[in-house]
């Protein structure tokens, strides 16, 4: 007889957690959004008590990108329902036959232009403050904020950044640099809010109404342009530019197709729209070649498939034979 232990409800809930929040793209979606969330509130309310625009910023950027994220989530469960049940039936699916891959480089771009919009809005802001004089602050308040945030930041970058490993989620990826982005900022906040600490009731302390709009100009010229590349693309995607690396490879295989089969030539479409990979080959064959069953048309498209590879269920694949060049362009 075996005697297996009970789970304990700690173990149990801990096991859940795991499962279905940091193994899947749409768990840790949700939970990035909870600790974001949670962030925002309290920087914004720290903010106000200590004065500092950094910190109320700090927060004001987590709303934004918890916004984003929120949208981030709403796509990953359009597609992963997509790819998982597609013979299902629906009114979405009606309307959206080819799938919502579409829609993530939208949503990509978008977070990207609106942190670099925030960022720009908050530089202007710290270098009219600085022409101002500077402001106030509350150290002691803005120190804890930082240490609480910073620790955060720094859990959620790492946790996040294990996750993907094998989820391999471009929503995650860039969440999991939004971390450390804020993980980063935040560290240069403390820093300087440690150094006005400092300084108090010395002769340095005329510089302290200037750190706050000092440090909100340095982190917010030093992350505008780091969502640009996500911007890029994000354009890319939109504009179905075909990434060099598949174009070489689908191509690699059509041609050896020809090569084995006789075909007379082929016509390629290449586009990578999100995580997905959308494919289009059509092969052009001899007029008056000798019939052959569907199964074995059937098997040719297995094998090419099999050799331009990246199977999954974000791979849209069309082979398609034909003795008519004008049905291939």
């Amino acid at each position: 007889m075996t005697y297996t232990r009970p789970t304990t409800p700690r173990e149990s809930m801990r096991q859940r957690f795991q499962g279905s929040s940091m193994q899947t793209e749409q768990g840790v979606l949700r939970a990035s959004i909870m600790v974001t969330l949670l962030i925002s509130a309290f920087g914004i309310t720290f903010g106000i008590l200590s004065g500092s625009f950094s910190i109320a910023f700090d927060g004001i950027y987590a709303l934004v990108d918890a916004s984003m994220s929120v949208l981030a989530l709403i796509v990953a469960n359009l597609i992963a329902s997509y790819t998982s049940s597609r013979a299902a039936a629906g009114p979405l699916r009606a309307r959206f036959s080819t799938g919502f891959w579409h829609l993530e480089p939208i949503v990509l771009g978008l977070n990207g232009v609106l942190l670099v919009a925030v960022s720009v809005y908050a530089l202007v802001n710290a270098i009219g403050s600085l022409l101002a004089g500077g402001h106030a602050l509350e150290f002691d308040f803005a120190i804890v904020y930082a240490v609480v945030t910073l620790a955060a930041c720094t859990a959620m970058a790492m946790l996040e950044t294990k996750a993907n490993r094998s989820i391999k989620s471009d929503f995650v990826a860039l969440d999991a640099k939004a971390w450390i982005m804020s993980g980063g900022i935040t560290a240069a906040l403390l820093v300087a809010f440690c150094g006005g600490y400092l300084v108090q009731g010395t002769r340095l302390e005329w510089i302290s109404p200037y750190i706050d709009p000092a440090v909100l100009a340095l982190v917010c010229a030093v992350i505008i342009p780091l969502p640009v590349s996500n911007i890029r693309q994000a354009l890319t995607d939109i504009l179905l530019v075909a990434p060099d690396d598949l174009t070489a490879h689908v191509h690699e295989v059509a041609k050896g197709v020809l090569k084995d089969y006789g075909f007379l030539s082929y016509r390629a479409y290449i586009a990578k729209v999100g995580r997905a990979k959308q494919v289009e080959l059509y092969f052009i064959v001899p007029t008056g070649l000798p019939p052959r069953r569907v199964e074995e048309w059937d098997a040719i498209r297995d094998r090419i498939g099999d050799a331009i590879g990246h199977e999954s269920p974000d791979r849209w694949l069309t082979i398609a034979f034909t003795a008519d060049p004008a049905w291939a362009d």
